[in-house]
């Protein structure tokens, strides 16, 4: 079951516009981040929800997509996510940065709990930091670590395994998104 939840969490970048995930389902991902580990237990993570269109397209301008496919300009434009969940560190809490490895755990942990809904989502590293701050009102405690976007999926992925080459750079072919794996041999030492 977890790995079936594993291939199916892919990194989409184009969703179907007409199906939102209601507020609701977006606390449920956030609930499953209070049984994840932290470092110390300090717990210095902070959510927030963007679910309204009005928040979403706000938001929109300050994410950066494919990084490995810039001619494309994901997502198209009909095909952005429903949703946001803005992961931030709470300073006030702990300010050293050995919390990134829990802001990768939470950002798992939300998307497997999408994909079991139905969704899919897209860990969003490359963002404007200082526009999200001020656009959500954060003050200087709040720092913005990740953004992720949720929807329902409209696209399809295809993994597969690296060629011969070793290359592991996504590409895109008639409309289908190829995701290339090492293979398991080739992750083992």
């Amino acid at each position: 079951m977890l790995k079936d939840l594993l291939i199916k969490n892919r990194s989409y970048r184009g969703y179907d516009r007409s199906v939102r995930m209601n507020h609701s389902d977006l606390e449920e991902l956030v609930e499953l981040t209070r049984y994840t580990p932290s470092s110390v237990n300090k717990q210095p993570l902070k959510y927030h929800i963007a679910s309204t269109e009005e928040e979403v397209m706000a938001i929109m301008p300050y994410t950066l997509w494919a990084k490995g496919l810039k001619e494309l300009h994901l997502p198209f434009p009909g095909t952005e996510p429903t949703a946001f969940i803005v992961i931030s560190q709470d300073l006030s809490i702990d300010s050293h940065d050995s919390y990134q490895r829990d802001v990768g755990i939470v950002a798992q942990v939300m998307l497997l709990g999408a994909v079991e809904k139905g969704f899919g989502g897209c860990m969003i590293g490359s963002f404007n930091k200082a526009g999200i701050k001020e656009l959500l009102g954060f003050d200087e405690t709040i720092d913005p670590k990740l953004v992720i976007a949720f929807g329902k999926p409209a696209e399809q992925i295809v993994l597969i395994d690296t060629d011969e080459s070793g290359s592991t750079a996504y590409f895109r072919k008639d409309g289908i998104h190829y995701v290339p794996k090492r293979k398991l041999e080739d992750i083992l030492n």
